[in-house]
């Protein structure tokens, strides 16, 4: 194994098994610090859906440290003056962007996928060195890290690399709930989400001229079916649905990484250094809209982490600074899910009123 086993902390190889969001990330920070780095993604081609990601100002900061930032802002739009309300469109609360811009100094912004993945691809073909090796289906965990010095597991929910390193006992779950996304040609004239029984619809901006939209139902297998669980809602709910192209739309099952993993980090000598992150460590619910962030701050503490230490040690950094921080941001997400997906609306809606505005 081609491992540094207790050297000093100094550049090496790793092999990023993964090329979304987490992993571009991560292999921009492991280059920046002097990494040989190669990319492996079983996919033929980058995902490019149009879903919007919602960057918190901790991950903007993140970003900024992997060069990127300015990338991220030429794209993006910030998010702000967004409340929660009811199908017939009364206010319940003011989401707290407000406070968030207040206390960063700058505002949460929304991006779309493509956007974002392009200025992490710039990232690192600025280097001129990065291989991202596409169609390569990982099964044999083993191989890489006896010829590599860090393999990092970003290769989501279903990861493979988690599954050989720390067993199938974690794995996906489902909640219970479909979700489907979508993009509009419109500006919505209100933003935020809208909690009705069982199911809840959420407008955000993602660039001028177009509304990101996303919904979840108990069960929806068509698009009939879902514009159907949303008709009679406050504008422009259903006028989005009408509008926009149901081949466009995207749906999935909802799910989440459960249980919680022990550990992010695998240091014994027999199996070579592991590093999970984004997905693969802790897939959450997107209520919290905070999956790219959580990703974003994982690839960022695992590049300070190798830069400042020994592997060994650098791993068990990297491990206490995100497990439980990320952990308990999966666990709030699942347990808003729980709150905004129940039928107990009365009870729910008057918990909601109390929160500062």
């Amino acid at each position: 194994m081609a491992a540094r086993e207790g050297t000093g902390a100094g550049p090496g190889t790793a092999t990023v098994v993964g090329a979304g969001i987490g992993g571009l990330a991560t292999a921009i920070g492991l280059r920046r610090a002097g990494w040989a780095v190669t990319v492996l993604e079983r996919r033929t081609e980058l995902e490019r859906y149009g879903a919007a990601f919602g960057i918190h100002p901790t991950a903007q900061s993140a970003l900024d440290r992997l060069g990127v930032g300015e990338a991220l802002r030429d794209h993006a739009v910030p998010y702000r003056n967004a409340r929660i309300r009811t199908p017939d469109g009364h206010t319940l609360a003011r989401l707290p962007l407000e406070r968030i811009e207040k206390k960063a100094g700058r505002p949460e912004l929304l991006i779309s996928r493509p956007y974002l993945l392009d200025a992490l691809l710039a990232g690192l073909d600025a280097f001129g060195d990065v291989q991202i090796k596409l169609g390569e289906t990982v099964t044999e965990v083993s191989a890489l890290t006896a010829t590599q010095d860090l393999v990092v597991g970003a290769d989501g929910i279903r990861s493979a690399v988690r599954t050989a390193r720390f067993g199938d006992r974690s794995g996906p779950r489902p909640v219970g709930t479909v979700a489907w996304i979508g993009i509009a040609d419109f500006e919505s004239p209100v933003h935020g989400e809208t909690w009705g029984s069982g199911r809840f619809f959420g407008l955000t901006p993602v660039e001028p001229g177009r509304t990101n939209w996303y919904a979840t139902v108990p069960a929806a297998t068509t698009a009939d079916e879902l514009r159907a669980s949303f008709a009679g809602w406050h504008d422009p709910i259903p006028r989005i649905l009408d509008a926009t192209d149901p081949d466009t739309w995207i749906r999935y099952e909802m799910r989440h990484l459960y249980p919680a993993l022990p550990t992010f980090v695998s240091t014994g000598a027999a199996t070579g250094p592991v590093a999970l992150v984004g997905d693969a460590a802790h897939a959450m619910t997107p209520n919290l809209g905070q999956g790219a962030c959580t990703a974003i701050l994982d690839a960022d503490a695992l590049t300070r982490a190798v830069t400042a230490a020994p592997l060994p040690a650098a791993l068990r950094a990297y491990d206490r600074e995100r497990r439980r921080s990320a952990q308990r941001t999966a666990f709030a997400s699942r347990t808003l899910h729980r709150f905004m997906s129940t039928e107990r609306t009365r009870l729910r809606n008057g918990a909601v009123r109390l929160l500062p505005g």
